[in-house]
């Protein structure tokens, strides 16, 4: 079961959005701020992270930036759920590294579908960097010592 961590202030928002994450047979986990989003991060181990903007503590922002610099947490897919729909405040999200940007009120075919895209291409570049990496160690490894 993939595992999904929720950080939402608004207790119904993030109550409702559980529900429907539960339903999808998804194991949630929810934070009611970014500070206590970042330690479950690290502790639940997520495949995806939705996570709201405006929030007490820590903003999402934040978040995002606190668990890109994290080893442990960098690769995490990022999905910005949140009431900004300024184009310069989703061009922001991306430009901070976010996977996807979704606006409230959402649909929950939109949301599911966007957890759904995120999570095969995170399987899909967990299955394939290896071997490229791995093929391009052994390149590297087998060229005689030139210099350039």
């Amino acid at each position: 079961m993939k595992k999904i961590l929720l950080i939402e202030d608004n207790k119904d928002v993030r109550e409702n959005t559980a529900d429907i994450l539960e339903l999808a047979n998804y194991d949630v986990a929810t934070a009611e701020n970014g500070k206590i989003g970042v330690e479950l991060a690290e502790k639940f181990k997520p495949d995806v992270i939705i996570c709201d903007i405006m929030m007490p503590e820590l903003d999402g922002y934040g978040v995002l930036e606190l668990l890109g610099k994290n080893s442990a947490t960098s690769s995490i897919p990022f999905i910005f759920l949140t009431a900004k729909t300024d184009r310069a405040e989703v061009r922001l999200g991306m430009n901070l590294g976010a996977d996807d940007y979704l606006t409230k009120p959402f649909e929950e075919k939109e949301l599911l579908e966007a957890i759904s895209s995120r999570l095969r291409k995170s399987d899909f570049l967990k299955k394939r960097l290896p071997k490229t990496w791995k093929a391009s160690i052994n390149f590297w490894t087998r060229l005689p010592n030139t210099t350039i």
